[in-house]
């Protein structure tokens, strides 16, 4: 029988890394396996901050939608209110989140809300020069509606508007030279 790494007095056996000389420096042997770096997993958990925006570009994807989770819940239950909040940031405050989303609601209970919501898409590529992508406005509202809503929804976002207070608190915070928080990510604090 043939003697082992465990065998060897001058070695431990480290489950992740395999056998360790006693001096700590792994032995550079090709028989020795890769050590496991641990940490590899930890970077792709954490929160990432929204990218900037790029002019004629989608600051995320269409497919995308659990970047915000909570938003992804609201607008598969009640797709209203999503749309109104984004109507009323693209027309500027002409017209009301409420009205627009109930305009909606109404329109859905007919089956023709992907032809008024993709109206908007299109109204907010205008404004940010973004591609029609990945097909033309209304084939995306009209197969995936709950996605293209979650995109325009996140757009606005990343482009520093806070969706929930509409579009007069977000000019008044504009007066006031408020900007949105940093993101904090958790575990980086010395």
């Amino acid at each position: 029988m043939y003697p082992t790494m465990n065998d060897h007095p001058s070695y431990s056996y480290d489950s992740h890394m395999g056998p360790v000389p006693a001096s700590g420096v792994p032995d550079p042997s090709p028989a020795q396996p890769y050590p496991v770096h641990h940490h590899a997993y930890i970077s792709n958990s954490l929160p990432r901050a929204p990218p900037a925006p790029v002019s004629g570009q989608w600051t995320s994807g269409l497919c995308h939608c659990f970047d915000d989770p909570v938003n992804c819940v609201i607008t598969c239950v009640c797709p209203c209110i999503t749309f109104g909040q984004i109507t009323e940031i693209v027309n500027r405050g002409s017209k009301s989140c409420v009205s627009r989303g109930l305009l909606f609601g109404l329109l859905a209970l007919t089956g023709c809300a992907c032809f008024y919501s993709c109206f908007y898409r299109s109204k907010l590529r205008g404004q940010y020069d973004l591609q029609e992508e990945p097909c033309t406005d209304c084939l995306v509202h009209f197969c995936c509606w709950s996605c293209a809503l979650c995109q325009e929804y996140r757009e606005l976002k990343n482009r520093g508007f806070d969706m929930g207070i509409g579009w007069e608190a977000n000019m008044d915070r504009q007066k006031r030279g408020v900007t949105v928080a940093p993101i904090v990510i958790p575990g980086m604090a010395r």
